[in-house]
């Protein structure tokens, strides 16, 4: 492979953003790839997985360059070298890679990565809680997984079509796609390719949205004509997919305290075909009192740490905090309180999160059956799914219903 010099400016653009101001890196990325038109498809996929390697390697390839934050451009041209020459990428003569000890940054590698917390590049308190509650073996399978790259799965929009359309749609579009046993809504991409330009995807025919993430809705057991409520509902992959299930039948309620994210709801219901749904926004305790005991069906997507999709957010692993992780157990344990007084006698709840950590999964239920309100529920059945065993993202998702 040949670097091209403006695909390495971009790069190192977009590194200084994530790094330096914060920003979050799929943003940052998007509009890299607006840059210059002239671009093909490898040069923007050379621009977005070169970016998101640094950023899922920053501790080790800092570490190997011996740069420390906050990192200036010449250390991040450092951390290039490193990300370069252990690809095993012949470095051009540019005055940034004047010097670049090639030997001695293999041979780092290779000391440094007899340190579970280097070779996976993450922070020593994640190591740490990672280690507490998953146990070696796992922890040290499970974040290993999660640094590599996830796949492209798509859900089929039921409602507009059905998986094997899709799949001759795509192809005629010049993606091929693969069948998921087990998973029956989902596609695989059997190649990376940019799905959001195919004309598949502007009529409606399927949204992006992992494996794992695709079994929440399914978990809930909806049917058509019931009353749904997704209370924590975002930019509503799992909304769209509840609608489907319901065959655009009954009444389902998006609420969410960000309208920013339901505005962007709104925008994809259309495009999906959607019209059974509603949105509220909760700017106070009225929306969900006025729901309390209605609902045949709740979904609580809770807010989480997010360690089971690093694989997607690998900036994450910079951006979390332990303080974060104690607060969130605080939002969980509230919006199990309070959501679930939406739910009517004989009604069901899944409590769901895309974390594999138990104190924010499978404890929660437990505190949650254990108060005064969860005396009112009964435990059906949950699944806990990590991401070296399954092989998609990890995620947790408890099925409880009223008594």
């Amino acid at each position: 492979m040949r670097l091209h010099r403006n695909l390495c400016f971009a790069t190192i653009d977009g590194l200084m953003q994530i790094f330096n101001e914060g920003e979050y890196a799929d943003k940052v990325i998007q509009q890299l790839l607006k840059r210059d038109k002239r671009w093909g498809s490898r040069d923007r996929a050379f621009v977005a997985e070169t970016t998101y390697d640094i950023v899922r390697w920053k501790r080790l390839y800092a570490a190997i360059a011996d740069v420390k934050e906050p990192f200036d451009r010449d250390n991040l041209w450092r951390m290039f070298a490193v990300w370069a020459t252990l690809k095993g990428i012949k470095l051009p003569d540019w005055k940034y890679f004047e010097n670049t000890p090639t030997r001695k940054i293999k041979g780092r590698f290779d000391e440094l990565s007899k340190d579970r917390k280097y070779r996976e590049s993450i922070p020593d308190w994640m190591d740490e809680v990672g280690l507490k509650e998953l146990g070696k073996a796992k922890w040290t399978k499970e974040i290993a997984k999660q640094n590599e790259q996830a796949e492209v799965i798509l859900r089929v929009n039921t409602l507009k079509t059905n998986k094997k359309d899709l799949q001759l749609r795509l192809q005629s579009e010049n993606i091929e796609t693969e069948f998921l046993p087990n998973y029956p809504s989902a596609l695989k991409l059997k190649e990376r390719a940019n799905v959001f330009v195919t004309d598949a995807f502007k009529d409606g025919w399927f949204e992006v949205q992992d494996a794992s993430s695709q079994l929440v809705a399914e978990f809930l057991d909806v049917k058509p004509g019931m009353k749904v409520v997704d209370t924590c509902a975002g930019a509503g992959g799992k909304t769209l997919h509840l609608a489907s299930l319901m065959e655009n039948k009954g009444q389902l309620i998006a609420m969410d305290i960000y309208e920013s994210k339901l505005k962007k709801l709104k925008v994809r219901a259309k495009r999906n075909g959607v019209h059974n749904f509603e949105m509220k926004v909760i700017d106070s305790t009225k929306p969900i009192k006025k729901l309390h005991g209605k609902a045949d069906r709740v979904l609580i997507d809770a807010p989480c740490s997010g360690l089971g999709v690093l694989r997607r957010n690998p900036d994450a692993k910079w951006k979390l905090e332990p303080e974060f992780l104690d607060r969130i157990r605080g939002v969980q344990a509230d919006v199990l309180q309070q959501y679930s007084k939406i739910v009517k006698p004989g009604g069901k709840l899944v409590y769901a999160t895309c974390s594999v950590l138990p104190s924010e999964n499978q404890d929660q239920v437990n505190t949650f059956l254990n108060s005064d309100l969860g005396k009112e529920f009964i435990f059906v059945k949950d699944k806990k799914i990590l991401a070296h065993e399954s092989g998609y993202d990890g995620f947790y998702m408890a099925l409880l219903e009223r008594k």
